[in-house]
């Protein structure tokens, strides 16, 4: 435990005048900055123990960050309000939880059967809205909706199958960690192993 504890001051020494400096930027209530700040560090300090690769421990530091601002803006004003406010740090772009699983989620719909396949893909690559859907394939409203939502359940049970899922407290996943051999795992860089 001491041993975290010491991990995790260093961690703070290290990105706390950054984080400061980030917070300020994107909060103008010198108060309010130093209390997400100090959420900021307590997070951190508690969830250490879970980061799981350590190459990834700038973009997870700045994650929590951007989250415990996200969720200042969200007691304060309504949604529509601090989206606009709120700009992303300006580091380059790390590849998200989903952007990896992409090309294996491709192949776990493919394999779906052919009326949930058709469906999912119409919806969610094509963005056809399930109204458009039902025009599309001939069928009542409900019927396309059910046919949806069946095909993200199958996907999601595939999914789980194959893979541990860390999600964000808004249910976005943030990470994941194979279990079982799986067209996810082919998508982990290979330098990692």
């Amino acid at each position: 435990m001491n041993q975290n504890h010491h991990s995790t001051e260093d961690l703070l020494k290290s990105f706390g005048g950054r984080l400061r400096q980030f917070i300020q930027s994107r909060v103008s209530d010198a108060s309010a900055a130093g209390d997400i700040l100090q959420d900021v560090f307590l997070k951190i300090h508690s969830r250490f123990e879970t980061l799981q690769d350590e190459t990834k421990l700038e973009s997870w530091v700045f994650q929590i960050t951007r989250n415990a601002i996200t969720d200042h803006y969200r007691t304060q004003r309504p949604a529509e309000q601090f989206t606009a406010a709120f700009e992303p740090y300006d580091m380059p772009p790390e590849e998200s939880a989903i952007e990896k699983l992409s090309p294996g989620i491709r192949e776990m719909i493919d394999s779906l059967p052919s009326h949930y396949r058709e469906a999912l893909l119409l919806t969610e690559y094509e963005g056809l809205s399930q109204k458009d859907l039902a025009d599309r394939l001939g069928i009542s409203i409900s019927g396309a909706k059910s046919r949806v939502q069946r095909a993200r359940a199958m996907l999601r049970d595939l999914l789980m199958e194959c893979c541990h899922f860390e999600f964000d407290r808004y249910g976005t996943v943030i990470d994941y960690h194979p279990i079982a051999c799986c067209c996810c795992s082919r998508t982990q860089p290979t330098a990692h192993v």
